[in-house]
């Protein structure tokens, strides 16, 4: 089995939908990370609209809808992310102000200037860094607030192998200084940037990726799409122990500015 060039998007979607439905979060991160960016923003009260973009299960909506006022849409492109997603707000109460909705978010229902808070974590990479942050900001009032995390280079150099991997799954990947001048040019005042400890990788997404996997082999026995999807997992998860002081996910908070 080898999965040399191939990246999560050459999977069909059900698969990997299937795949991380398990999980509270399909990406890196921490209901202490979600609450440490919120802290930067201070325009929100209980007329505030928020959408959060590519929210998979909601794992971090459910974290911003307790600790932050406001209506929030949840937009994914799985339907099952979506189905997960409602069940949870009702769960925790929450169904009165938080909603989840199929969506893609190259084509967002909001209307122009409508949004008070933009929220993204690992999900910008599906559109691109640099075009999300430009087609989202039409979406977004005068003031308002984007807060996304993104996959960042640390260094100028690092390894032939963990580059080589990642410019061919996500070739827009970048040097953090360099992400925050993207995030300028595109209309924002950047107001905070942090990264993500390495617990939001083990604790809060590799843990649970291994039991999913667990679950997701024994579903999908002798499936060897299914095996090779699994593998991939892998290969991401052992990239990232050998490679970490070159890369990780990047929290960056910014304001609209005009």
């Amino acid at each position: 089995m080898s999965n040399e060039n191939k990246t999560i998007h050459d999977f069909e979607f059900n698969l990997i939908c299937d795949f991380f439905s398990n999980m509270e979060r399909q990406g890196p991160g921490s209901p202490e990370a979600t609450l440490r960016a919120l802290s930067f923003i201070d325009n929100l009260t209980d007329k505030s609209l928020i959408a959060d973009i590519g929210c998979g299960t909601g794992g971090q909506t459910m974290e911003l809808a307790r600790h932050a006022p406001g209506q929030i849409t949840g937009l994914d492109l799985f339907p099952g992310f979506i189905e997960i997603f409602n069940r949870n707000a009702a769960k925790l109460n929450l169904q009165d102000r938080v909603k989840g909705i199929v969506g893609s978010m190259d084509n967002l229902p909001f209307e122009q200037a409508s949004l008070d808070l933009i929220w993204s974590e690992g999900a910008i990479y599906n559109i691109g860094f640099e075009r999300g942050l430009n087609e989202w900001r039409q979406y977004l009032k005068p003031g308002g607030y984007i807060a996304i995390t993104e996959s960042s280079w640390f260094t100028d150099e690092r390894p032939a192998e963990i580059n080589d991997f990642w410019m061919d799954a996500y070739p827009e990947m970048d040097t953090l200084p360099n992400q925050v001048a993207t995030i300028y040019k595109a209309g924002y005042l950047p107001v905070a940037t942090f990264i993500l400890p390495e617990n939001c990788w083990t604790e809060h997404y590799f843990a649970f990726k291994t039991a999913a996997r667990e679950a997701f082999l024994h579903k999908y026995a002798g499936n060897k799409t299914a095996e090779e999807f699994s593998e991939l997992q892998f290969v991401e998860d052992e990239l990232y122990r050998k490679y970490k002081e070159f890369y990780g996910y990047v929290f960056y908070i910014a304001k609209k500015v005009g």
